[in-house]
């Protein structure tokens, strides 16, 4: 079974071949000869390569050149179906390219993929272990943390949860560091049962990478834990944290968060079902389909608007909610049973 292993996107190929220089005739010459198939040729010029690139003048292409050179060639052998060989090559480049962090990065956690391939779990795990510890800033290290929990917690939860919270401390200044508090996280509540140590490292995810791709998942996710918890407080707290994202995506020009309309919704429930905060609900279920005219959840929130306000003793407000619903949401799941059922309750004039 081939596994794919680019490195260079096209943009860098395309800006190796523009600037063009003598001392990477080779390359060229290479990456001609592997789309024309003539692998045996392509393997011996990215050979050639290795050696030539190093007497390119420039860093940067230099850099990109013999990390090409490298990684190239092992993935070449890899769809030649030479795994042996390209495990070998992978190891060279990883040596060779030491400080090239990047693309020694690519190298460990390549050889980590065609382990996978063999079937060797234990040799596979060494190096997806040591593409977190020794690249910890590099993105493959977070690829590497993905496959270690998906592994890890079927095969030896405890263990991986023991290592982590190792690692948890030594590479917490790392680009990995989210990656890891978000695993424990999950490890905590799933294999262990234990929302309050979860909640734990969701919350001290949110405190330590505000820029990171999991805060909102850990403010999401931390709110959900905290009302299990019984702390309602506690979760309207981090639902708004969770809500103010959205000025800050306006203000940037940036994307909403997926779970921002689920959020408010939320902050409603929590609101009037935990907190008995009505008034508070019924400006949090009335800002939804303002605030997020495209989601899903609109009929949700102005029917809970409508119950809040019944539960509240404002018989007449909510009869007016029911209506609009009927009228703009004919077909919501709440017209079925639970809306009719209200206006009945109510007395409201159909």
């Amino acid at each position: 079974m081939a596994v794919s292993i680019r490195f260079l996107s096209l943009a860098a190929l395309a800006l190796l071949a523009c600037s063009a220089p003598a001392q990477i005739r080779d390359l060229r010459n290479a990456e001609s000869n592997e789309r024309a198939g003539r692998h045996e040729d392509a393997l011996r010029d990215y050979r050639a390569a290795q050696d030539s690139c190093h007497s390119i003048d420039s860093p940067r292409m230099r850099r990109q050149s013999c990390a090409a050179a490298h990684l190239q060639y092992a993935e070449l052998l890899v769809t030649m179906g030479r795994t042996q060989d390209a495990m070998g090559a992978y190891h060279e480049a990883e040596a060779v390219l030491a400080k090239n962090e990047a693309a020694a990065a690519r190298a460990c956690y390549a050889v980590a993929e065609l382990y996978g391939v063999s079937g060797d779990t234990k040799k596979r795990y060494e190096y997806l272990w040591k593409t977190v510890t020794n690249y910890p800033n590099e993105g493959f290290a977070a690829d590497a943390m993905k496959r270690m929990l998906r592994d890890g917690r079927k095969r030896a939860p405890r263990q991986l949860r023991d290592e982590l919270q190792v690692l948890s401390g030594s590479l917490a200044h790392t680009q990995v560091s989210d990656n890891i508090l978000e695993a424990l996280a999950q490890l905590e509540e799933s294999e262990f049962k234990s929302p309050k140590t979860a909640l734990h490292y969701y919350d001290m995810l949110v405190r330590a990478h505000p820029n990171s791709g999991f805060f909102d998942d850990a403010l999401w996710h931390g709110a959900r834990l905290s009302r299990n918890l019984g702390d309602g407080r506690g979760a309207a707290k981090r639902l708004r944290k969770l809500l103010s994202t959205r000025v800050v995506a306006i203000g940037a020009g940036s994307y909403f968060s997926v779970w921002l309309d689920n959020a408010q919704f939320e902050l409603g429930l929590v609101l009037r079902d935990d907190l008995k905060d009505f008034d508070g609900a019924i400006s949090a279920f009335a800002r939804l389909p303002s605030d997020y005219p495209a989601s899903l959840l609109r009929d949700d929130a102005l029917f809970e608007r409508a119950a809040t306000k019944a539960r509240a003793g404002r018989q007449e407000s909510a009869c007016k909610d029911l209506s609009k619903l009927r009228r703009k949401y004919p077909d919501s799941k709440y017209e079925f049973e639970l809306a009719p059922k209200l206006r009945t309750e109510l007395g409201c004039v159909l």
